[in-house]
């Protein structure tokens, strides 16, 4: 018979967690309460969601590759057609917010579920003497 808490560390895997936006223990509970708001605790399994802390980690991601896939498109937009300004607005406008507000979501709940799995916490000071 397998080790309960053996098999509970890797039920789910950090990929499938943070693709599908769910709790990165049991693969059930919603991690979030808002577009990214963190739910208080999972309410399939209980776990508390007060470890999760992405930080900047994911806005810094969406904005230097999704960025540059937006200023990408409005670039080959100009180059190859050369637009007035009303349609660089319209092109440039939902190229940027596609490309930043889509996968930012995905990205925070995929870094919580890898931090998650791998335990990490914030540093602490050893006081061992």
């Amino acid at each position: 018979m397998k080790n309960s808490a053996a098999t509970e560390k890797h039920a789910v895997p950090p990929l499938k967690a943070g693709l599908t936006c769910s709790c990165p223990r049991c693969g059930r509970g919603q991690l979030f309460n808002g577009y990214l708001a963190l739910a208080p605790r999972c309410m399939q399994c209980g776990l508390d969601y007060s470890f999760a802390d992405s930080g900047d980690g994911p806005a810094v991601f969406v904005i230097l590759f999704g960025g540059l896939i937006a200023v990408l498109a409005v670039l080959a937009v100009e180059l190859i057609w050369r637009p007035s300004y009303w349609v660089h607005a319209a092109v440039g406008i939902p190229a940027v917010l596609i490309a930043t507000l889509l996968p930012l979501r995905v990205l925070k709940s995929l870094l919580i579920a890898l931090q998650f799995h791998h335990k990490a916490a914030e540093a602490r000071l050893d006081k061992r003497k």
